[in-house]
């Protein structure tokens, strides 16, 4: 069974603005404004709650920076929990992509560092959950990526074989789980790094949805 893997963030969603929503009603509920901005800082968001909540603090010059990322955290999860897919989009072509490869016999699966409860709820509420056979995210597992084990976990989830699998991704961290999983990695120039996104040195680009099939297939011959 050939098998892509799919990041989620900044992958197959834009869920950036939502994401920086959460961080600065958490700035908002101190008093301090919204030092974030959705589209300045999108990068950030898609590394997760507490690198925007630290990115924020920095800025804020905060000198309880560290405290305040860990009292901030849960109440950040639970904004975003409540407005989840308010602004969040797929990205275009993505769940036609996802479909042409089912049609075509690949298996699809999601691994993210999304908590895993979020994650199902958002691909629930983009109307693709079932274009997925396994979704991993950031709790289902002890550990998360850049450890290949959620990866591994993501593949065995839809009945494939690692060696026969290809991990699209949009940062470091997918970069870094395929190396360690020693499986190919397209990284996408359609987030906010764009084209800059080469300096990872990937095995390919993937500059539009329309051109997935075809990627997978040269790295997953029949």
């Amino acid at each position: 069974m050939r098998t892509v893997v799919f990041d989620l963030d900044g992958t197959l969603a834009d869920t950036s603005a939502d994401l920086i929503a959460a961080a600065n009603a958490c700035f908002e509920a101190r008093g301090l404004g919204r030092p974030l901005d959705p589209v300045g800082d999108a990068l950030i968001a898609f590394h997760g709650g507490r690198a925007m909540l630290r990115a924020g603090y920095a800025r804020l010059n905060e000198a309880r920076a560290e405290d305040l990322i860990e009292a901030d955290y849960r109440p950040l999860l639970d904004h975003y929990a409540a407005h989840i897919c308010v602004e969040t989009r797929l990205y275009p072509g993505a769940a036609e992509a996802v479909e042409a490869l089912r049609g075509q016999g690949y298996a699809t699966a999601i691994c993210t560092n999304k908590p895993e409860g979020l994650a199902r709820e958002l691909v629930a509420q983009l109307g693709v959950a079932e274009l997925f056979g396994a979704l991993i995210g950031a709790d289902t597992l002890p550990v998360r990526k850049p450890d290949p084990a959620p990866y591994r976990a993501a593949v065995a989830g839809v009945g494939g074989d690692a060696a026969r699998s290809i991990l699209i991704g949009d940062t470091v961290t997918d970069r870094e789980t395929a190396r360690a999983a020693g499986v190919p990695c397209a990284l996408v120039t359609f987030g906010p790094e764009g084209r800059g996104i080469e300096r990872l040195a990937p095995e390919a680009l993937l500059e539009h949805y329309g051109d997935l099939p075809a990627l997978a297939g040269r790295f997953l011959p029949d």
